[in-house]
């Protein structure tokens, strides 16, 4: 009776077996053919994957003016300008129009208002950056909140409504978005992983939707330069850590690696610890990057942060020595690295008088040596010698129309 048994039991095991083993099979069988279903869906991919490419291109980086009004108005009202729609308009057109810009700039983003805007004499913004071979871009995200529950953490708010938004601006021009979000560390601890979560979670839904709308998103999981005397290697670690978190979320959301770029920052030791060399900077950054960034993605356009103009040139150029064959464009996405002198030498003159002038010749010369760096030809001497590095006060509360 026992054996009966148990020769019934072998037979349905031996039934059963290739039964699952088949089942298992076809579900992984449909999901594979979902998988491709899903990114065949997106009639942008083509655009999205060119447009990456192209705003990766070695030798160009992006101009980051996406700054908001009231930001925007800090830095005027630092040169002795009133901050109004005239000024601030002003002063992007004289980013946007200074000869020979698209010569090392591929990408410009922009604040929402000035997407919109046109030149004195009527040209649209989107025209003029386009005339120059510069695509335009636009930030998305609405500006970051402080974190409930935690010791001043943030997060980026600006979800909602998003793919409206995204539509409207690619109606305008737009062909690539950006959305910060911002992690620290301190002399206690790195950024907890609930603000990575968050943070992440929030990179990766924001990221799905600017692909479904024709817009590359540029994901930028700042861990963010702040007061402490942390070491550069804390620096690369809590790096390391955050954008595996951040890639896992892009993957998990079906992103198109091809069809998107990333803006972090460079590994750098607190304020208050000693600066760290260029080829320190390189070979923690690098290593950060080989570790966390699969080829796919078109370019790595690094954040200045609180680096001083010359400061983020010779960091650059240090990066393509430490990795020369590297599988990404290591670039960059430099706002007051380009904007500082620029601004302070035109301090609010009239458009093409010989401060305007100067003040372009000097936006284009910083952008010249940039691009220089990025392929590893920057010999100097820099148009803006010395400089020191700055706290960047982060803003909480929305983005301050």
């Amino acid at each position: 009776m026992m054996q009966t048994l148990s020769l019934q039991q072998s037979k349905i095991q031996n039934r059963s077996t290739p039964s699952v083993g088949r089942s298992r099979s076809i579900r992984q069988h449909r999901a594979a053919r979902c998988v491709v279903k899903a990114r065949a869906s997106n009639p942008f991919e083509e655009e999205l994957a060119a447009n990456a490419k192209y705003i990766a291109t070695r030798g160009k980086g992006i101009l980051a003016s996406d700054e908001s009004n009231a930001t925007t108005g800090k830095r005027l009202d630092s040169v002795g300008v009133e901050n109004t729609e005239t000024m601030r308009r002003n002063w992007r057109q004289l980013l946007y129009t200074a000869p020979g810009l698209g010569q090392y700039i591929s990408g410009a983003i922009m604040f929402e208002e000035t997407l919109y805007q046109s030149t004195h004499d009527g040209v649209q913004f989107v025209d003029v950056l386009k005339k120059q071979g510069i695509v335009p871009g636009i930030k998305v995200d609405t500006g970051l909140q402080v974190l409930p529950g935690s010791d001043g953490e943030t997060t980026t708010q600006g979800l909602d409504n998003l793919g409206a938004r995204c539509e409207a601006y690619y109606k305008q021009g737009a062909r690539f978005a950006k959305w910060r979000a911002v992690l620290r560390i301190t002399d206690e601890s790195g950024p907890s992983n609930q603000a990575i979560l968050e943070n992440a979670h929030g990179l990766a839904r924001y990221a799905q939707i600017a692909q479904a709308n024709g817009l590359v998103p540029i994901v930028e999981p700042e861990v963010t330069l702040g007061p402490g005397s942390y070491s550069i290697e804390e620096t690369a670690y809590w790096s390391e850590y955050v954008y595996s978190h951040v890639m896992r979320l892009l993957n998990e959301y079906g992103i198109l690696k091809e069809g998107m770029l990333l803006k972090p920052n460079m590994c750098l030791p607190g304020l208050d610890a000693p600066s760290a060399s260029p080829e320190e900077v390189a070979k923690y950054t690098v290593r950060t990057m080989l570790r966390t960034i699969p080829a796919a993605v078109p370019g790595i356009h690094f954040l200045s942060g609180g680096m001083s103009e010359e400061e983020s040139t010779q960091n650059l150029q240090a990066l393509q020595e430490a990795c020369p064959n590297a599988p990404w464009s290591l670039t960059f996405s430099y706002g007051r690295a380009l904007q500082s002198t620029t601004l302070k030498t035109w301090a609010g003159a009239d458009i093409g008088s010989e401060d305007w002038n100067k003040a372009q010749d000097i936006l284009v010369k910083l952008a010249k040596a940039n691009s220089e760096a990025q392929l590893g030809q920057y010999t100097g001497p820099h148009p803006v010698p010395g400089g020191g590095r700055i706290l960047q006060a982060l803003r909480t509360g929305g983005a301050g129309k």
